[in-house]
């Protein structure tokens, strides 16, 4: 029987195939999210790394040009995007670049996985307001990289927030008087946005409510149980309709200093 093509919600190219059980039963296969085989994604990162003759030289070069290239902002894609997509986009969230990151070590030989976990929604208080903000799950599906570095895995999630939005942000979170909001999440008061493999920090693990587990391809993730952000009609309706106003609210945060209500 010949493979059908599907889409969920967002638009994801979907695979349904015959595995073997009874004809009426069949099993989604979504497509591999960090294809780092890609020409865009593997040129890219060989680009990027080229001058670079150790792992860790190799590793903050290509942690720098997803923190600070691909600016912080939410596809209209939601999660479901490829890594060489976010290339051209320009722009992701916390697990496309996540995903691109993943891609980009496995590009040049890096060990690297995702792992991810479920987060409060509190992370995009102030960026998703009224509705929007109301519409979301208490917790959602969440992701950092890591990375194997001298025989030990290190956690990095401080690409996530490019440099100007997260020092916005994180000024912005206190003037508020809170500890998580505008995608950043405070730990005894601060977060970081650094490459450091050796004294961990981060942006947004303060706000992480349970484990998940690593994954060799967010794909596989998303296809189990575990994954939250899977919205229905409504909330999808919802998404795509108000998420250009969420982005001019995220490009503003830069020159604002007003706090807004989550409610």
């Amino acid at each position: 029987m010949k493979a059908r093509l599907l889409h969920d919600w967002f638009g994801c190219r979907l695979t349904c195939v015959n595995v073997k059980r009874p004809p009426a039963l069949y099993v989604l296969q979504m497509e591999l999210l960090a294809d780092h085989a890609h020409p865009l994604v593997k040129d890219t990162a060989i680009r990027l790394t080229q001058a670079e003759t150790t792992l860790r030289g190799k590793l903050e070069q290509l942690f720098l040009f997803v923190r600070d290239d691909i600016q912080f902002a939410f596809p209209d894609g939601g999660d479901f995007v490829k890594a060489s997509d976010t290339i051209r986009l320009g722009y992701g969230q916390c697990n496309t670049k996540a995903t691109l990151l993943l891609a980009f070590c496995k590009a040049v030989g890096i060990p690297a996985r995702i792992h991810f976990s479920l987060i409060t929604k509190n992370i995009q208080r102030g960026f998703f307001t009224g509705i929007a903000y109301w519409l979301i799950p208490k917790e959602i599906s969440h992701s950092w990289i890591e990375v194997k570095v001298e025989g030990t895995w290190r956690r990095i999630d401080t690409f996530i927030n490019d440099l100007p939005l997260f020092t916005a942000a994180k000024a912005k979170i206190i003037r508020c008087g809170w500890s998580v909001g505008y995608s950043v999440a405070l730990k005894d008061g601060d977060a970081s946005a650094d490459f450091d493999l050796d004294h961990e920090a981060f942006q947004q693990m303060a706000a992480v409510t349970d484990d998940h587990g690593t994954w060799d391809d967010p794909s596989a993730y998303y296809e189990s149980a575990k994954y939250k952000n899977r919205p229905d009609g409504i909330r999808m309706w919802f998404y795509r309709h108000m998420i250009g106003g969420i982005n001019r609210r995220v490009e503003r945060l830069r020159h604002e200093n007003n706090c807004v209500s989550d409610t």
